[in-house]
């Protein structure tokens, strides 16, 4: 990995569990970080279901983080996918783990570890400038490097799903901001959706406002709600 992109100092809870010390959050739910993916982002995406009646689709993530939300997507995308069809993620990080953090932080699911060597043999090539890898021949993962704002916006693709996956609102609020959630909105297909844990009403109205159909669901885990919305079309 370059020597000048900006990491995260980590502790480590239970051996293997990240909790970021600049912003003071877990990087997954305790309960059960694949889970969560799970529930938040395949399923209230409709992943599964969209997968079997689609070719192609374009996911794109605010937040790679240990990686946890592309390595489970690809193992369901794997289970999912046409023949022919292609997957294009696409995900904005300010702050990537080393290859080694990640392979620690993933230990806990062993049926992940292979998808996630594969990811991390090429990791030490990620630089500032945008990456795209072909993992598989109907995989491709773009990692964005940076500012989520800047990489947002520069960025030329439309997605068809996003995950919103910021640290908490309330801890890291550039990466739920009005400008960035309006960036958000320009480059989703129209019909496209997306997928939070948050509730925060704050960051709802930014959604909202920059022209999302939004709408709370139950979360996960010990969490009551969380938003999934749709642009219109």
């Amino acid at each position: 990995m370059a020597d000048d992109l900006e990491r995260d100092a980590l502790e480590w809870m239970d051996g293997d569990m990240p909790f970021s010390t600049r912003f003071g959050d877990h990087f997954y739910a305790r309960e059960d970080g694949r889970a969560e993916t799970g529930h938040v982002f395949i399923g209230q995406n409709r992943l599964a279901e969209r997968w079997g009646d689609s070719a192609d689709m374009v996911i794109a993530e605010l937040g790679f983080g240990t990686g946890l939300n592309f390595l489970e997507t690809w193992r369901q995308w794997r289970l999912h996918r046409l023949p022919g069809a292609r997957l294009d993620f696409v995900s904005f990080e300010a702050l990537p783990m080393t290859a080694d953090e990640i392979m620690t932080a993933i230990g806990r699911w062993p049926d992940l570890a292979p998808l996630c060597v594969r990811l991390v043999e090429r990791w030490p090539d990620l630089t500032s400038t945008p990456v795209t890898w072909i993992l598989d021949p109907q995989t491709r993962l773009t990692v964005v490097a940076g500012d989520a704002l800047d990489g947002v916006t520069r960025w030329n693709g439309l997605a068809d799903a996003w995950y919103l996956d910021g640290f908490a609102p309330a801890r890291n609020p550039d990466m739920w901001s009005e400008p960035l959630m309006q960036a958000v909105f320009d480059r989703t297909q129209p019909g496209g959706t997306f997928a939070t844990y948050t509730a925060a009403g704050w960051v709802r109205r930014n959604l909202q406002a920059a022209g999302f159909d939004v709408e709370k669901v139950p979360g996960f885990g010990g969490k009551r709600e969380m938003m999934r919305g749709r642009r219109p079309g």
